[in-house]
């Protein structure tokens, strides 16, 4: 029987099969399969081979179908790769029958072997896309999570944040200045109302003022003419300070004026103006320092947050490689499995089917009996030999000299009788018929009757432990 390893029939650069064993290793690991206890047993109770089956143990069942099966495995360079396998055995039919069965467990071994392969190989991709799927979602569930914990402070927004810190640092100033001036607004409109108990210098002035005012400015005008001893600049002073007595007698009735004074009223609606202002003023700088600290808070904590970012990024990064790498791998693997399946790929074909022999192969009896004979010859010469050996028995005269120490005189030879020549004669033919044909047939007759000379020879073999 010859099996013939063929390719796959599909091009590998349009699609591959994800079993990949070299015809050669795939030969061999069918072989270990094959010669496994097991399969062994169970051919030798079901076609009952050897033929001794009944007397064996189940070791020696083991060792003498293993010792019958011969497999070889021919492959190289640019040829196909073999398989031949044979089995001994006295009757064809049973033979056959062992091969028949070798190559069914080689077929059903070849396909199992394939199919389970490529269905293992589909499992474990489909098996780490869900592994990696899941730890995917939950790597960007991490990240998810972390932007939202720090969703004030993620480097995207650092920008962002940078440039408001400075619009309200310029907010600040304008603030700050436009504080300081309501300050000094009210500092100076407080004093213009102590002094002239207006709110504008510009307002309408009292009698009294503008009595004091003409004054002041006539004498401005007198002293421009006169000196300070003329009479008229002497009469226009004692006037301004009459003047400026009635000036201060006016303000100080209008402390109990009511609020019903157009002047104290107008002071007091400018003065709750700029305190309102202010004090607005004042809560915006405090919000607005708040809101810079925390700015300026998540700025500092940006660069930390960007490390940290960017390493849960790194690792989900590298799980979408591994499981782009697994969706890839599992769409060849599925595609693979298709093809094996199918038996496009790489498989075993039967190219001798296994057939009853018409003679025997082995033994080569001629040759045994040939060789019986001529051992038989030389066993028997052999023999001869060592008897003549081991004769002591003085037949020359050298003989009596070597033997006894004394030179004969005369030596006087035996003289047999008719009678005695004729037994020596058929003694002789007796002996060497026995060498020629009686050591011959016994050995064929125990080859031929009891067991042949082979399997005796395989016994001894493994009694010697001599078989690798």
């Amino acid at each position: 029987m010859k099996l013939l390893v063929e390719s796959s029939q599909i091009p590998g650069d349009l699609a591959e099969s994800t079993v990949q064993t070299s015809p050669q290793e795939q030969l061999q690991i069918f072989e270990t399969r094959l010669l496994t206890r097991a399969n062994m047993l169970d051919i030798s109770r079901k076609l009952g081979v050897p033929e001794n089956v009944a007397e064996m143990s189940p070791d020696q069942i083991v060792d003498a179908m293993r010792a019958r099966t011969s497999i070889r495995i021919s492959a190289g360079r640019q040829e196909a790769t073999l398989m031949s396998i044979s089995f001994e055995a006295t009757d064809p039919q049973k033979a056959a029958g062992v091969l028949n069965e070798y190559l069914t467990l080689i077929l059903r071994e070849d396909a199992t072997y394939r199919t389970t392969r490529a269905g293992q190989t589909q499992e474990f991709f489909e098996q780490e896309v869900d592994r990696l799927g899941a730890e995917l979602s939950a790597q960007s569930a991490k990240i998810l999570t972390f932007k939202n914990d720090h969703s004030d402070a993620l480097p995207e927004s650092l920008e962002y944040r940078r440039t408001l810190l400075l619009n309200q640092q310029d907010r600040m100033l304008q603030i700050e200045h436009e504080i300081t001036g309501l300050g000094d607004q009210r500092e100076r409109l407080t004093q213009i109302f102590n002094s002239t108990g207006r709110v504008d210098a510009g307002a309408a002035q009292t009698p009294e003022e503008v009595r004091l005012q003409e004054l002041e400015n006539e004498l401005n005008s007198v002293l421009s003419i006169y000196s300070e001893n003329h009479p008229r600049v002497l009469a226009l002073r004692s006037q301004v300070a009459q003047a400026q007595k009635s000036v201060s007698t006016a303000l100080r009735q209008q402390d109990g004026v009511t609020e019903t004074d157009p002047a104290r009223a107008m002071f007091k609606l400018q003065m709750e103006e700029i305190d309102t202002r202010l004090a607005y003023l004042t809560e915006q700088k405090t919000q607005l320092e708040a809101q810079m600290q925390i700015l300026t808070q998540s700025i500092d904590l940006t660069p930390a947050n960007a490390i940290a970012l960017e390493a849960l990024e790194r690792d989900h990064q590298n799980v979408q490689e591994q499981y782009n790498q697994a969706v890839d791998r599992l769409a060849r693997a599925s595609t693979g499995e298709r093809i094996e399946a199918l038996s496009r790929g790489q498989r075993i074909t039967v190219v001798e089917q296994p057939t009853a022999p018409s003679s025997p192969t082995k033994p080569n009896r001629s040759l045994i009996a040939g060789g019986g004979t001529g051992f038989g010859i030389l066993v028997g010469l052999a023999l001869i030999a060592g008897l003549e050996m081991l004769n002591r028995t003085v037949r020359r005269p050298a003989d009596l000299v070597k033997r006894l120490g004394i030179t004969p005189i005369a030596t006087i030879p035996y003289l047999r009788t008719r009678r005695q020549k004729m037994i020596r004669r058929l003694s002789f033919a007796t002996v060497v018929l026995v060498v020629i044909t009686v050591i011959p047939a016994s050995i064929y007759a125990l080859h031929l009757y009891y067991l042949p000379l082979d399997l005796i020879a395989e016994r001894v073999m493994d009694k010697l432990h001599l078989r690798g």
